[in-house]
């Protein structure tokens, strides 16, 4: 006969969570408290203050009275949904088809594709007026050829093209990881029932990776958002974050309607995200079988490479036209109204090589150690959300997601303001004059991207194979390191990426938190150099540099990822 106590026990257990988890629970949401919470909290404070500790809703009214704060919010609503259009049209194709079709370059493809993110978006705007410009390189042959001049680069359409064009790999990268975990066995048995090629791909292969598309997606509308340099470059100040920046620096730090619009632009980002979560709750996207069975690849042959290979050339060839012009201007000696430079010289590179080493270093480990922080809290969060029943877990995404949103400037304030007092300990000086602020900042304002990737790797591992490891008597923690994060390594390594990459191109928080040289990074010195048309050459060599860092990284992030796969494969 059962106890009392033994039909008590199992019902305290499932009352009360496992202490494990809500320890890790806690440590997370300590550090976002801390440095996220905080920080944007003296910022939201400034906002809905009256100036003597009253709350105000004054200055949200005065923002909305003005004609060009609205004009302002529509113009970056729509850029951001235009901007997700032609991403899409850009990503979807490539991710399809490297995943899917065995050709000659596909991992070259997949390497190259992730590049524009490793250039400063404002970087990449200077680089594509010399080409796609009024008096570009492009314009400039079909005013010889055809008599006519596209504007490519003029207003919204520009801000348009340069966001696609840098953004789209948030999609790729998320939607390959996603293809790769789809089971063979399902493509398989579709094929059998008759689909194939539109049919196949719109009905079976696509709604399947759909996690990894819509986390995709949503980063790039939300990213559209805090970019700065691109519509300020492009002369496009009639947007959210430019007004944002061009109010904080003109009026000053306590203006209150700069804050307003960092405010609106958080509460906006947060209802892009939330959305995009909740148009996928309640539909099963996970697979049993993974490594060895995911979609089989066809090999092509014939005028089918051929049509294939000319088609993902020509549309690599404009996505990376960015790299393209800032690889001739690192050469240039002058390049205007011309289609090509006029000079070459090595020049440029002597004078980066001589004068930025220190900031090569400071890049590869303020990056390295915020995407490693990012990672390593990206998988905490996927997993108390989805395999947790821990109470407010959703809270941990929502709360990190939320720094997608903020402008690099409103949270480099809150930082100043909130640390600023605040000292290392044994004489180590003040927070905000170490290095060690600076790779805070970068993990907040990156971690989205990896919580994102985690979230949508995890989501297509089945719990089975986790209960049944655990019904063989495997520890949690064993079954996690065991089998989930193997399964995951996918989505692991693309929110590590992703993470890195876009830390070495953060440039609005850096410029606030870099308080001598010595702790500048790369991005930093790009700036710098880009403010003289005399400093081009040496910043367009400074990004190449950071671009052949990034594709080195990503070609080996790939080899490590297939070599995952197929060692999963073999020990299923």
């Amino acid at each position: 006969m059962m106890t009392a106590a033994a039909r008590v026990a199992p019902q305290s257990a499932r009352r009360f969570p496992p202490l494990g988890p809500l320890l890790v629970a806690a440590l997370i949401l300590a550090f976002l408290v801390a440095f996220l919470v905080l920080p944007v909290g003296s910022v939201v404070y400034t906002a809905f203050s009256d100036g003597a500790g009253g709350f105000t809703l004054g200055h949200v009214s005065a923002a909305m009275q003005q004609s060009l704060f609205r004009e302002s919010f529509w113009n970056s609503f729509a850029v951001a949904c235009w901007s997700v259009l032609f991403a899409t049209l850009i990503a979807v194709p490539l991710a399809y088809f490297t995943v899917r079709f065995d050709f000659r370059g596909a991992l070259l493809i997949q390497t190259l594709g992730v590049l524009p993110l490793v250039m400063p978006p404002f970087v990449g705007a200077v680089a594509m007026q010399l080409i796609f410009g009024r008096s570009g390189s492009v314009n400039l042959l079909l005013g010889d050829a055809f008599g006519i001049n596209i504007p490519f680069m003029q207003g919204l359409t520009g801000v348009v093209f340069v966001e696609a064009i840098h953004y789209f790999p948030f999609i790729l990268m998320n939607l390959v990881a996603a293809m790769r975990n789809i089971d063979g066995a399902m493509e398989e048995s579709a094929m059998n029932l008759g689909a194939r090629g539109w049919r196949l791909f719109r009905r079976v292969i696509f709604p399947l990776s759909l996690p990894g598309y819509v986390a995709g997606a949503s980063l790039v509308f939300v990213k559209v958002f805090d970019d700065l340099g691109t519509p300020l470059v492009l002369g496009q100040t009639n947007m959210l974050a430019p007004q944002a920046y061009l109010r904080i620096t003109s009026v000053g730090l306590d203006d209150p309607l700069g804050y307003v619009i960092s405010v609106v632009m958080i509460v906006l980002s947060i209802l892009a995200l939330w959305l995009s979560a909740r148009s996928l709750k309640g539909r099963d996207f996970a697979t049993t079988q993974k490594g060895g069975t995911t979609l089989r690849k066809r090999k092509l042959v014939g005028w089918e490479n051929a049509a294939v290979s000319l088609w993902i050339v020509a549309l690599l060839a404009v996505t990376l036209s960015p790299h393209i012009g800032l690889l001739l201007m690192s050469f240039s000696k002058v390049w205007s109204f011309s289609v090509l430079p006029e000079g070459f010289t090595l020049e440029h590179y002597e004078t980066m090589f001589s004068d930025s080493g220190r900031m090569i270093s400071n890049t590869l480990i303020y990056c390295g150690v915020a995407a490693l922080i990012d990672v390593v809290l990206g998988v905490a969060i996927a997993y108390l959300i989805l395999r947790t029943r821990i109470i407010g877990r959703h809270w941990l995404d929502w709360i990190s997601s939320a720094a997608l949103a903020i402008p690099g400037v409103v949270l480099a304030i809150g930082f100043l303001r909130v640390f600023r007092d605040v000292d290392l300990p044994f004489g180590g000086g003040p927070v905000t004059g170490t290095a060690l602020v600076i790779v805070i900042a970068y993990s907040i304002r990156r971690l989205p991207y990896a919580v994102r990737s985690c979230l949508a790797a995890l989501q297509q591992v089945h719990a089975s194979l986790e209960e049944a490891a655990q019904s063989l008597g495997a520890k949690r923690l064993s079954v996690i390191r065991r089998i989930v994060i193997p399964l995951m390594t996918g989505g692991i390594l693309a929110g590590f990426i992703t993470s890195f990459m876009t830390a070495a191109v953060e440039l609005s928080a850096t410029i606030m938190l870099v308080t001598r040289e010595s702790q500048a990074p790369m991005s930093y010195g790009i700036y710098l150099y880009m403010q003289s048309a005399a400093g081009r050459g040496p910043g367009a060599a400074l990004g190449v540099l950071a671009v052949l860092i990034v594709a080195l990284g990503t070609y080996f992030s790939h080899r490590v990822a297939d070599r995952a796969a197929g060692h999963t494969g073999a020990a299923g």
